[in-house]
């Protein structure tokens, strides 16, 4: 399947979970085990000789993706977590969103001195939640080699608050 296709089999709720936000579900995308297994192995190919050794996924749905691209990898997965959810003790960083804030934990000893971190995460719209994920991979030692996403909001340019991380998004809105 190539891109555009996989972009098909994403479902749109309108008005979810605010009138006027067209909500990108990927649970279509996922439930189909051809793409699913598709947007890995596109993931796997890109990754495999870039001498990543961690990937961190985001909760909730960077772990979809994170997991078994981890494993393809033969790399652990570090989760980013909200707060109250890892048992060890953990970075925070609290970050803005546009009706509010929220905050992401790490535990502090997720990495290896001089791990290369893959980021990923199911959607990248305004960045928010991104740029708090690498701070937080910094604190606990990492580098940050690229930040992965399945689907890219272009409209919303979170792009830019990333700049200058290397960014690849494989569907593109």
């Amino acid at each position: 399947m190539s891109s555009p296709e996989l972009a098909d089999l994403v479902r749109n709720i309108p008005d979810f979970p605010l009138p006027g936000i067209n909500f990108k579900d990927i649970t279509t995308l996922i439930g189909n085990g051809p793409a699913f297994q598709q947007v890995i192995t596109i993931l796997t190919d890109r990754y495999r000789n870039r001498g990543i050794t961690a990937v961190a996924g985001i909760e909730s749905r960077g772990f979809i993706f994170g997991a078994p691209l981890a494993l393809n990898l033969g790399v652990g997965l570090v989760p980013v977590r909200k707060p109250g959810k890892l048992p060890a003790d953990t970075y925070q960083v609290e970050y803005a969103l546009e009706y509010g804030t929220n905050k992401l934990e790490i535990h502090r000893d997720a990495f290896e001195p001089g791990a290369q971190v893959l980021v990923i995460d199911d959607l990248l719209a305004t960045g928010g939640t991104i740029v708090a994920a690498k701070q937080l991979i910094e604190q606990a030692g990492g580098t940050v080699v690229e930040l992965a996403f399945v689907i890219e909001l272009t409209f919303l340019n979170g792009r830019e608050k990333l700049a200058p991380c290397p960014i690849f998004s494989l569907i593109q809105y």
